[in-house]
């Protein structure tokens, strides 16, 4: 605790390995803990390569106690890039369109469960992948190609009907990031994980829905020019 024994609100954001470097230089995570600085905390719970089936098994050693709930103002759920893995190159990530879609619901119904709202839950979609340079990462790992677009685009849309169903906000990347004809392999890196564009993108398009949700949290403690110089203690303890 702190804040003269207040806890600080947080954000939390549980991802893959996009959500895992997002705290890397101009990274989208990094950018919102900025926005947030004595506001909130910003938690980087993101998990390198991890599916829906495994984040679901750990999200309770991540988020346990009820006591903790109620200074959570918002939970960025971020899953579906390993889970679209093709299942007979990589049936290791690989998760079945009707699974994934249980998974992402079981995540919100745990965390309904412990005391955070629908309301406070953020759902992303993948991103579009450019298969070309995929490939190529691939390959210069000496591995086939697992992953297309066209399977990506269905487990977006799975995402976005799961959010809707269960009454979340939801961020669809994978379609703002092609729409206008835009060319979207600069928006990543690798072709899968987001580049210092693609960063940007994503942190401008999931500020208004983390505003909505963390605009009206106060600074921790008093500005230094409201701060009484003769009487500093009063100033920061009130």
């Amino acid at each position: 605790n702190c804040g003269g024994g207040r806890a600080w609100p947080r954000v939390l954001l549980f991802g893959d390995s996009i959500t895992q470097r997002s705290f890397e230089n101009a990274g989208w995570g990094a950018a919102i803990a900025n926005r947030l600085v004595r506001k909130c905390d910003v938690l980087n719970r993101g998990l390198s390569g991890y599916n829906t089936k495994w984040a679901l098994t750990v999200l309770p050693k991540i988020i346990t106690r009820p006591t903790d709930q109620g200074i959570i103002a918002a939970v960025v759920v971020f899953f579906g890039a390993n889970d679209s893995a093709l299942k007979d190159v990589n049936p290791a990530q690989h998760i079945p369109l009707p699974e994934y879609a249980e998974n992402l619901k079981h995540i919100i119904q745990y965390l309904k469960s412990i005391g955070i709202c629908e309301e406070k839950v953020i759902m992303v979609t993948p991103p579009p992948l450019d298969v070309s340079a995929w490939e190529k990462t691939c390959i210069a790992k000496g591995n086939k190609l697992d992953r297309c677009n066209s399977v990506t685009k269905e487990y977006t849309q799975v995402c976005v009907r799961v959010a809707t169903e269960c009454g979340t906000d939801v961020l669809d990347l994978w379609t703002l990031m092609q729409s206008e004809n835009q060319n979207f392999s600069t928006y990543l890196l690798d072709g899968l994980h987001l580049s210092e564009k693609g960063s940007i993108f994503l942190e401008t398009h999931l500020w208004p829905l983390l505003e909505k949700r963390t605009g009206n949290l106060p600074m921790i403690f008093p500005h230094w020019s409201d701060i009484d110089h003769l009487n500093s203690q009063a100033s920061l303890l009130r």
